[in-house]
């Protein structure tokens, strides 16, 4: 039986908007809307989502000013990251704050890596050692894009084998940082000099020795001098 339309609890604007960017963002999270796609125009999420265009507009410029998605005048609306956090760490990243990003990586990455010789499984072995192997090739080849995508690979391993969920999304959140580090320490090429081994990071992290492993993680990562 249908109740009464006066009966039918309704949600004030306000929760609708709530509920509509919430409907969002698990598409975007779910891969219905992928990065660098555009969503559906707001006629058809006025259909999709059985609410009215008020509510889609605004749940809209709500996800635009957090940085997940943007408004191409003739063009539609795109998805263009699926991290609210990561568009405002892109846009505090600068040259003079580097010093500041590296520390944050070492706060992050040294206790994952001790985390991590706690925690890891045979398949987060696997893909450490993987990850190292593909480092090593990145380096060789002499590409320096393709070293900085490699390490950050490493890395991010490390952070995976630490088991901490909440952990390994505020690290993908730093990810372009962590590349920004990365490619500021290289420069141009890929020279002798600037090779750093991570061998022995996942070796401690292999043999279960947190204490070693916190140390390797956070000897390559020390701040430039701010004098």
């Amino acid at each position: 039986m249908t109740p009464p339309v006066d009966s039918v609890a309704v949600p004030p604007r306000g929760q609708r908007v709530r509920d509509t960017i919430a409907q969002l963002r698990a598409r975007i999270l779910g891969g219905e809307w992928p990065v660098g796609g555009r969503i559906p125009t707001e006629p058809q999420l006025v259909a999709a989502l059985g609410v009215g265009r008020n509510t889609v507009r605004e749940a809209v410029r709500a996800l635009v000013h957090a940085g997940v998605l943007v408004c191409r005048q003739g063009s539609g609306t795109y998805v263009v990251s699926t991290d609210e956090l990561a568009p405002v760490v892109a846009r505090r990243l600068t040259d003079d704050r580097m010093a500041e990003v590296v520390e944050v990586r070492r706060a992050f990455e040294v206790e994952a890596a001790r985390l991590a010789a706690l925690r890891r499984t045979p398949d987060d072995l696997a893909a450490l050692d993987a990850a190292l192997a593909a480092r090593e090739a990145a380096w060789r080849s002499g590409r320096v894009d393709d070293f900085v995508e490699a390490d950050a690979a490493l890395h991010t391993a490390v952070v995976a084998a630490a088991h901490n969920g909440m952990l390994a999304e505020l690290y993908a959140s730093v990810g372009a940082a962590l590349r920004s580090t990365v490619a500021h320490a290289m420069g141009d090429a890929l020279e002798p000099e600037r090779y750093v081994d991570h061998g022995r990071l996942v070796a401690a992290i292999s043999d279960g020795d947190p204490a070693r492993a916190a140390i390797e993680a956070g000897a390559f990562l020390e701040p430039p001098s701010r004098a």
